[in-house]
């Protein structure tokens, strides 16, 4: 369906690699392990793969616990043997990642628009917290809703009902943006408009149609809202 911004008014936003840059936590890894870039995104995809186990077989635990679970897995299947406090030193990096370039000016532009905008993230209430903080956009964000507050992860189209109810918007009024396919996915599925963050240029998993809308940036989204 054809993006239409005219029944946008609120505007959600997912928090890892879309607000956040997650491949910022290979840096963590660097001091400790003799080839971080393929342990960080193993770690990646088993965090994510975690998630989608967890929903099929009802096995919800906070994301914070899954990520521990799934750079322990990453570190073991590598040969990296380390403490349990050096693993938690790394894992502690999602409370402080980088933000991407276009992200507060281009929440700043929509939110100067008139725009409600809220985080909807499977990270659980204290990592939502930090990342805020660090990110400096806790002045623009109404408020973070949590996979945590239902226990159940992305892309289950109850966790967008859910977030659709804690803004009091009206689900097809809502514009979700993100830079995961399978978020996009279940935004759409669930009645949002699904509007894809493509900052690297790569290519969209087309499998179940195209996303409503496709943006290279923040900067591009107060544009297309016009």
């Amino acid at each position: 369906m054809p993006f239409d911004p005219a029944r946008v008014t609120t505007v959600t936003f997912d928090s890892y690699s879309t607000i956040v840059d997650v491949e910022a936590a290979e840096e963590a890894l660097a001091d400790r392990v003799p080839d971080p870039e393929p342990v960080s995104r193993l770690w990646r995809s088993r965090s994510l793969a975690y998630t989608f186990i967890a929903n099929a077989v009802d096995a919800y635990k906070p994301f914070y616990e899954m990520n521990r679970d799934a750079l322990q897995y990453a570190l073991d299947a590598h040969g990296v043997a380390l403490s349990t406090d050096e693993r938690d030193e790394i894992l502690a990096v999602y409370h402080e990642l980088d933000v991407f370039d276009d992200v507060r000016e281009g929440m700043n532009r929509l939110y100067d628009a008139g725009y409600d905008l809220y985080v909807v993230s499977n990270g659980n209430p204290e990592m939502l917290a930090s990342m805020l903080d660090h990110a400096g956009i806790g002045g623009l964000v109404e408020d973070t809703v949590s996979a945590d507050e239902i226990r159940t992860f992305k892309p289950d189209a109850e966790l967008y009902r859910h977030a659709a109810a804690r803004t009091g918007t009206p689900i097809d009024e809502i514009a979700h943006v993100s830079a995961a396919y399978f978020d996009v996915y279940g935004a759409m599925h669930a009645g949002m408009q699904g509007v894809w963050v493509d900052r690297d240029g790569g290519p969209w998993d087309s499998f179940a149609g195209e996303p409503d809308l496709t943006i290279s940036s923040f900067h591009d989204l107060r544009e297309k809202l016009v």
